[in-house]
């Protein structure tokens, strides 16, 4: 406090360093932190993280609360934050040496929105990677963010809670929290579905079948001719009711044929019997699998196949970009080179 009672002023960079300072100790103790880091002044930069934040700012319950934690994100103050199904948590760093526990939960998208906007997409889009990196027609976007009739969330939708002592409705860390979250569509906007508990693969899958149910209309072919879902897969890039199995793909396939048996058989050697026993590495089972998924593949279906965390996945990941082994398809979707 100053002579006259007021908060002493904190300049950014002392922000900054305070809570690069607090992360470095998260760290030891937690590993698994996952802060939230903005690269430059632009907070937002692809499809889902702008819609996220410009949907918050368009209400006038948030319009004149949320810009306060605009600098509090910027300077790295949000030390973790995990998203799951309808629920985020993280830690923000205030004032005092312990950061703030910040808690916010978001309904899931509801049925007749969901509904509605599914019937909207048929025809509309090609594959979950143009879903993911927006690349749809404008009209459907705009569907997406309709004001209370889209996927994403009102105020009465979103609930929220901070561990500091401040009364106002939407405090600091709340408002750097739910930017925050912007943030984290940037990296992976898959995540977007997780926090509003809705399907991809069926929001994709349907649009994929209403548009090939058209074209099968106009040609007016018999059933001889038509596309079974392999062929679908393949031509769209999605699971149609089929779900891979990604630990039996991960693996080399047996061939159909075996092999005539002959009356004398060498022993394998050293070295073939150490190569079979094996196991790939992280680097290695990453790489095949995507490998396996020409059209792409998510983060989180990557998280799912292999059980490896997902802040491992992307480090691989970017690995294996950097080396040319495997393409960025769009935000959080990899393929093959």
């Amino acid at each position: 406090m100053t002579y006259w009672g007021f908060p002493k002023y904190v300049t950014l960079a002392e922000k900054k360093a305070k809570a690069e300072k607090k992360l470095a100790q998260l760290r030891k103790k937690r590993p698994d932190i996952t802060p939230v880091v903005i690269e430059g002044k632009t907070l937002a930069r692809t499809w889902w993280g702008k819609s996220w934040n410009r949907n918050l700012e368009r209400y006038a319950d948030y319009s004149n609360r949320i810009g306060r934690g605009k600098n509090y994100v910027r300077h790295g103050a949000v030390l973790d934050l995990k998203i799951k199904g309808g629920l985020v948590t993280a830690l923000v760093q205030g004032t005092r040496a312990k950061p703030y526990e910040v808690v916010v939960r978001i309904a899931p998208v509801k049925k007749a929105n969901w509904d509605h906007i599914r019937k909207q997409c048929q025809g509309e889009l090609r594959s979950l990677a143009d879903l993911l990196s927006g690349k749809f027609p404008k009209g459907l976007g705009d569907i997406f963010l309709s004001e209370g009739k889209g996927l994403f969330p009102t105020p009465k939708e979103i609930s929220f809670d901070c561990s500091c002592p401040d009364w106002a409705s939407m405090c600091k860390h709340v408002a750097a929290t739910l930017y925050g979250i912007g943030a984290r569509l940037d990296e992976d906007p898959l995540l977007f579905f997780t926090l509003r508990q809705a399907d991809t693969e069926e929001l994709v899958a349907r649009a994929v079948q209403g548009k090939t149910g058209d074209l099968l209309a106009r040609a007016a072919r018999k059933s001889t001719r038509v596309i079974d879902d392999a062929d679908l897969s393949g031509l769209f890039g999605i699971d149609m009711d089929i779900k891979p199995d990604f630990a039996a793909a991960a693996k080399p396939q047996a061939a159909r044929k075996q092999p005539r048996k002959t009356t004398a058989t060498s022993a394998p050697s050293a070295e073939q019997a150490a190569k079979a026993n094996q196991s790939p590495t992280a680097t290695e089972l990453i790489e095949e699998i995507v490998k396996l998924n020409p059209n792409g593949i998510t983060v989180a279906m990557l998280e799912e196949a292999t059980g490896f965390k997902r802040t491992k996945i992307y480090a691989v990941s970017s690995r294996l970009r950097q080396q040319g082994r495997i393409s960025y398809m769009a935000q959080g979707v990899y393929g093959p080179p």
